[in-house]
């Protein structure tokens, strides 16, 4: 691994002055269009003349910046590349993002880390990776299975950025920006249907003036379904079905030249599997179909609505932005809780999760050469919930309650110093108060956290189109609670000292462009995946505990390092090739806590689903024909290394295979049409990205007959059409 990475390492040092010296002519204007390509989601297809990625406009430090500019390993996807290759909720977004790894188990819930940093499991636990929609905090990882409707880019930035994002960044922030209202009149309709598993999709949007440039809106619906390719032989029906329902609403208003206001509401309806697991013979058994005797199926409303106002006061050279959110979800499941054809245990949930919260920030310039950017945070998250265990041979059902509330204060500001002669400094610092009050079946725990966050980069720009930069940063997340009888009623948030150096190069007019990092993360107390412990809560006939419970611990510490790259090439006006690469190295060094709390070893060194390597690369060529008409080709392959599953057996942890899926699609295009045929797993390729080993029912207590492998299979091959109308 070490060889590799210095392998890797050595390629960025001898590239980057290589793409420095090549010739460079002026890059264009930044465009602030829907940027991107299905071939190269960082590319910008609304440039109006040949399409360079170094044109890409983020907003990763809260201000609008060329992607290229910007000292942060951050990567755009297009709300076209996002269309066209079927992205369909959040968490698809990984397979084209370096050191982002997310898959899931649930419509629930997702594992989600970046760089092995951040790991989430179950969805009470706070993101270790902070979910943003438009700037806006989603509180936990259900939110990773929100459909993309209406959305102009997906930005994933990568190492904390808790001086610049409202919360939980640990690992990164994954941030949507929607599509804004126009004041031209604009509208699209895109559609899906592929065979495999009756997958079908159909989405539009309508955006215009009410009063031209004064007040515009805009309109976004989206519906999706797959039955998924998992049945379920004995209680009948699709074991791992998706079905979104999603429309969402935006008014922008502009009163003056110095003021904007926008008005977002949004409703979401995620249906799909809860936890859906089958039995299988080991972590290479890619059997599709299984027996248990109630499918497990979740149903997840969501409601959202935010205010934000932004106000140019030049009098001190400030953009003051305020924000105002209030979010909801409503989630109910009930399913199989021993996953087998014995009708053993069942279960239910119903939870409802309130968060509001509140941002104010203010972008100041002081003078050619320096900038702050000061804000504060506010948000308050509640929960409610109710579940039911029932134990079906004995007729009886336990219920439980559950409620919460987490209230998270901050403060933060960041200066931008420019030395001149491309050299610039930006020094952040935040301040985080949480406080967590929760009640599990009457039983009070309290968890309260006092936080620093500082963040320094320094950034040279040698050439316009060649710079270096090197940060150190420090990230948290809070803690939280866990139930009855665990012996720890809390647990303490986890922290990391992150420290990066990278490279942004570009060449060829910006046809050319070259992202590459390397970093090192000193990660404590991590967060991973959860355990079962000895119950506090004893036998009275024999004084030993009842059992074991399941609880959300801090394991130990981790280290963490590595190196990614980007590249991005238009070879020419209709050629483009790109590619993305991370190796990684994350382990865990110190697993006494996990130990000291469990009573048995922490299951092996790795963290749970994540790869020492991931890539995807790709090609994308347009042939055009016959006025504005043409035929785009496009095809990528997307890999990712070998993995842990879940064990609580340091003896035999499972290791998932590797694998690699080929995607290509085949599309007409002429004036405001675009119809054409795609493939996704072209070669049907069998993998497991969630896989449970038999150790950690055999550890539960359960029956002999009961304990198996648990898995959940990937989506097979699918092929289908798509379209696109434009007016």
């Amino acid at each position: 691994m070490r060889r590799s990475l210095l392998v890797l390492t050595t390629a960025i040092t001898l590239v980057s002055p290589a793409l420095a010296a090549a010739q460079a002519l002026p890059v264009q204007d930044a465009q602030t269009t829907n940027q991107g390509t299905p071939a190269d989601p960082q590319a910008d297809t609304g440039a109006q003349t040949n399409p360079a990625a170094s044109d890409i406009v983020v907003t990763a430090r809260r201000r609008e910046e060329r992607l290229q500019d910007v000292p942060i390993a951050v990567t755009a996807i297009s709300g076209d590349a996002i269309k066209q290759q079927q992205l369909v909720v959040v968490r698809d977004v990984a397979a084209y993002t370096p050191g982002l790894n997310i898959n899931s188990d649930s419509v629930g819930r997702a594992f989600v880390s970046i760089r092995g940093i951040g790991t989430t499991l179950i969805d009470t636990v706070q993101p270790g990776v902070g979910i943003f929609i438009d700037g806006i905090y989603q509180p936990n990882t259900t939110y990773l299975n929100s459909p993309l409707v209406d959305v102009a880019r997906v930005e994933v930035l990568r190492g904390p950025q808790g001086t610049l994002f409202g919360n939980n960044t640990l690992g990164g922030a994954i941030n949507v920006v929607t599509r804004q209202p126009s004041n031209e009149w604009q509208g699209r309709i895109d559609g899906a249907l592929a065979s495999g598993d009756n997958y079908a999709s159909l989405s539009g949007s309508i955006s215009g003036p009410i009063v031209a440039d004064v007040l515009q809106f805009r309109i976004g619906a989206a519906y999706h379904k797959e039955d998924g390719f998992q049945r379920n032989l004995l209680a009948g029906g699709d074991q791992n079905p998706l079905e979104t329902k999603s429309v969402n609403g935006t008014l922008r208003f502009v009163p003056a030249d110095w003021a904007r206001f926008t008005l977002n509401g949004g409703y979401d309806r995620v249906f799909g599997g809860s936890t859906p697991y089958f039995n299988v013979r080991g972590p290479r058994d890619y059997t599709l179909d299984g027996r248990s005797n109630q499918r497990s199926l979740a149903t997840i409303d969501y409601y959202a609505l935010n205010l934000k106002g932004e106000f140019d006061v030049d009098s001190i050279n400030t953009t003051i932005t305020a924000i105002g959110a209030y979010n909801q979800s409503d989630t109910r499941s009930a399913g199989d809780a021993d996953y087998s054809p014995i009708d053993f245990f069942r279960s239910t949930s119903d939870r409802t999760l309130k968060t509001r919260t509140g941002e104010v920030r203010f972008d100041t310039k002081w003078s050619d050469n320096f900038s702050t950017l000061v804000g504060a945070f506010y948000a308050r998250s509640t929960t409610d919930a109710t579940t039911t265990t029932t134990v079906v041979p004995a007729n009886l059902t336990a219920p439980g309650t559950a409620t919460s509330e987490n209230e998270n204060i901050a403060g933060f500001a960041t200066g931008f110093l420019d030395f001149g002669d491309g050299l610039d400094l930006a020094v952040g610092i935040r301040f985080d108060h949480q406080k967590l009050d929760a009640s599990t079946a009457g039983l009070a725990a309290a968890y309260e956290a006092n936080e620093w966050q500082p963040r320094a980069t320094l950034t040279k720009r040698w050439t316009p189109d060649f710079m270096t930069y090197a940060s150190v940063a420090r990230g948290v997340r809070g803690g939280g609670q866990n139930g009855p009888g665990a012996p720890n009623l809390t647990y303490q948030g986890d922290s990391v000292w992150t420290y990066e150096i990278g490279s942004k190069a570009s060449a060829l007019d910006g046809r050319l462009t070259a992202n590459v990092a390397a970093f090192y993360n000193d990660y404590k107390n991590f967060i991973g995946a959860n355990a079962l412990a000895p119950s506090t809560i004893l036998n009275p006939a024999t004084g030993q505990p009842v059992g074991f419970v399941a609880i959300n611990l801090n394991s130990g510490d981790v280290e963490s390092y590595g190196a990614e790259a980007e590249l991005s090439f238009n070879v020419n006006k209709l050629w483009r090739v790109y590619a993305n690469a991370t190796l990684l190295h994350a382990r865990v060094t110190d697993s006494s806590q996990f130990s000291a709390l469990t009573g048995y070893a922490y299951p092996g060194n790795r963290i749970l689903f994540v790869p020492d390597a991931n890539y995807a690369v790709g090609t994308n060529l347009r042939i055009p024909f016959h006025g504005d008409q043409a035929i785009v080709f496009d095809t990528n392959v997307v890999a990712k290394g070998d993995r842990t599953g879940g064990s609580l057996d340091a003896s035999s942890v499972p290791i998932l295979e590797a694998y690699h899926l080929v995607n290509a699609s085949l599309t007409w295009s002429g004036g405001p049409l675009e119809v054409g045929a795609f493939a996704t797993n072209l070669f049907n390729e069998k993998y497991i990205e969630t896989y449970l080993d038999p150790s950690l029912l055999r550890r539960a207590g359960l029956p002999a007959p009961l304990v198996s492998g648990l898995a959940i299979q990937t989506p097979r091959r699918r092929i289908g059409i798509r379209g696109t109308v434009r007016f």
